[in-house]
């Protein structure tokens, strides 16, 4: 079980890095947006042991954050 909780951070963070690569050409909130997804992911992974639905939950939970954070 800790090995797949891992490995779910492991991919979850590796899915960040690689969507934080693509965000040269956007606003400021869209990459708030997609960095409060990622660490959101990442949260709601190691918050309920690498499960799914933790994970995706805590990605639109951490995506809804970062796009309100930046709004004037």
């Amino acid at each position: 079980m800790k090995s797949m909780q891992t490995w779910v951070v492991s991919v979850a963070a590796a899915a960040t890095l690689l969507g934080l690569a693509g965000c040269a050409g956007m606003s400021q909130q869209d990459t708030n947006t997609a960095i409060g997804a990622g660490a959101g992911a990442v949260g709601g992974a190691v918050l309920t042991g690498g499960s799914a639905v933790g994970t995706v939950g805590g990605a639109v939970v951490g995506g809804v954050i970062g796009h309100e954070v930046s709004k004037k």
